[in-house]
């Protein structure tokens, strides 16, 4: 039985850059389920043997093969007898800098040619089994999205075979939740634009978001802003579809409600917010009922994030925010509250419209 350090944490270290997972990946190599369970490892798969060590939590897998045997990430057959070796692991890997291993000695173990591609700053495909799973199209995009400061690009071979892979319809099967899950992680990157370019180029971006009409440069750069939340930069991508096509994308992927809701509140407002001072006092307390403001403050400060990436002023917005807050309803009669909340709403709007004339 031997065990090897595999994955991000070898590549990580060597990149000199601190790995995104805390739970480290190893393969073992001669061993069997029994015997993994013998020595006190939890196994999460029957069909798959994974372990988790109960102390460390990091994961242990069999050394496996894999034979594709249908379509999308999960067609697949895997051998995870004791005959299987270390370099027939790393060979059903993704990409070069991914399938290097390291033993409990420190030394490396680099079959395909991973440090060579980290030397020279290179995202390529350990084998054309690499076609056989289309999530690895997005792992692509988004190792070049967070790689990109880096240096790396994508090797020309790779991204030909990237793009066979949506010729051929293989991309096809890929998964809502699994696209989503990608998408967050690439948003996650000094440079998720990058991840939207390489869909773009590999003709994959219109197959898995057929319900968005526009896609142009000005666009997904947006979502390379300064900002670290998520729902903020998932709304800059999508600030200019049509409402009904964001509603349909959030359907289609799965994405949590607030996502959504975030999103379709840009898409609809932050032209008007542009031009926020030259509205009636009654068209600018609509915007705030619409967006649910006094209510939802803090999903509203992430609305205003994005309305600032995009050159919307939002001083006055905020400052008419705050005051209508600060409105004192406790001596208002009940039996007549709603005008008069209203009345008072648009007469502090009012004022602050005629201020600024």
């Amino acid at each position: 039985m031997e065990i090897y350090l595999v994955g991000g944490a070898v590549r990580d270290e060597l990149l000199g850059i601190s790995n995104d997972k805390s739970v480290k990946d190893y393969v073992v190599v001669g061993s069997s389920p029994e015997e993994m369970k013998s020595l006190g490892y939890r196994q999460v798969g029957k069909n798959f043997p994974v372990f988790i060590d109960p102390k460390s939590s990091d994961e242990y897998a069999l050394a496996r093969t894999e034979s594709k045997v249908g379509v999308g990430y999960s067609g697949f057959e895997f051998d995870t007898s004791k005959t299987v070796t270390l370099e027939q692991d790393l060979y059903r890997r993704d990409l070069t800098i991914n399938a290097i291993a390291r033993n409990l000695e420190d030394e490396l173990i680099d079959p395909y040619g991973g440090l060579k591609d980290i030397t020279t700053k290179t995202i390529r495909h350990v084998s054309d089994a690499f076609s056989e799973d289309p999530v690895r199209l997005l792992r692509v995009a988004r190792f070049a999205s967070r790689f990109h400061k880096l240096g790396f690009s994508i090797a020309p071979e790779t991204r030909k075979l990237m793009q066979q892979m949506v010729t051929s319809g293989e991309v096809d099967a890929l998964v809502p939740e699994r696209v989503f899950k990608e998408l967050s992680l690439a948003l996650c990157t000094d440079k998720p634009s990058i991840f939207f370019d390489v869909l773009l180029e590999s003709s994959a971006y219109h197959r898995l978001f057929p319900m968005l009409s526009s896609t142009g440069s000005h666009i997904s750069q947006l979502v390379d802003a300064s900002v670290e939340d998520l729902e903020v930069k998932f709304a800059l991508w999508l600030h200019q579809q049509k409402l009904e096509d964001i509603t349909a994308l959030s359907s289609h992927l799965k994405c949590p409600k607030d996502y959504q809701q975030v999103a379709e509140l840009v898409a609809k407002w932050y032209i008007f917010s542009k031009d926020l001072l030259s509205h009636s006092e009654q068209e600018v307390l609509n915007f705030y009922l619409k967006t649910d403001s006094l209510r939802r403050q803090r999903r509203f400060e992430k609305i205003l994030i994005a309305f600032k990436e995009l050159g919307v002023d939002v001083k006055p917005i905020s400052e008419i925010l705050v005051a209508l807050k600060a409105i004192n309803v406790s001596k208002l009669d009940k039996a007549l509250i709603v005008e008069q909340i209203a009345q008072k709403r648009l007469s502090v709007i009012g004022r602050f419209l005629n201020s600024t004339k």
